[in-house]
């Protein structure tokens, strides 16, 4: 499988606000961060909290990819952000590291 199709995979996982199914693709000590910044969520543990208690406070939290471009170990994701039907969408652009075939760290440019 692709790097660009296990980030697209983990997008999946990320609508179907499938947490466990998210960090499976990550290493364990991988972490999600602001770009060049702090992290927010440390390890595959803090991945997986984080994220159930943004989907607990967004139950219809959804991401949709806008293009995606793999190169080397890097992928790089252009997507629209949906908090809600109501909400205004934001976009981001998020760098996911890998080693192997794992996600070490997810950076995102907003």
């Amino acid at each position: 499988m692709s790097k660009l199709a296990i980030a697209t995979q983990m997008i999946a996982y990320y609508n179907a606000q499938d947490a466990d199914a998210y960090v499976s693709l990550m290493t364990d000590d991988a972490c999600e961060a602001g770009y060049r910044g702090a992290v927010v969520r440390e390890g595959k543990e803090g991945t997986r909290a984080g994220l159930n208690a943004m989907f607990a406070e967004y139950p219809e939290n959804r991401a949709e990819i806008l293009k995606g471009y793999e190169l080397g170990a890097f992928v790089a994701l252009h997507e629209r952000v949906f908090r809600s039907a109501s909400a205004e969408p934001f976009e981001v652009m998020s760098i996911y590291s890998f080693e192997g075939d794992k996600v070490s760290r997810v950076e995102f440019v907003r």
